[in-house]
């Protein structure tokens, strides 16, 4: 299921979203899941490094950081600014 073709590769810093569904067939992603990145968690993109990978998120109150080919396994909803 994609949601309207965004990822957590496509958020722009400073923009939040709602996983709306994981591609879990990579065991690499299965083992962020275990970090709480799951359907229905609320994420924001913080920051990226130069050249834009690796990404940093906002995820219950602590940093976790992506690289964009493990960020495009998790569709997102985006979510206006305080929603």
């Amino acid at each position: 299921m994609k949601t309207n073709g965004y990822t957590l590769a496509t958020l722009g810093q400073g923009q939040s979203g709602v996983i709306k569904s994981v591609d879990a067939t990579d065991p690499q992603v299965q083992r962020l899941m275990v970090l709480g990145l799951v359907e229905g968690a609320q994420i924001r993109h913080a920051s990226s490094a130069i050249g834009g990978d690796p990404m940093e998120f906002r995820l219950f109150g602590c940093g976790i950081s992506l690289r964009q080919e493990h960020a495009k396994f998790f569709h997102v909803a985006p979510v206006a600014a305080g929603d």
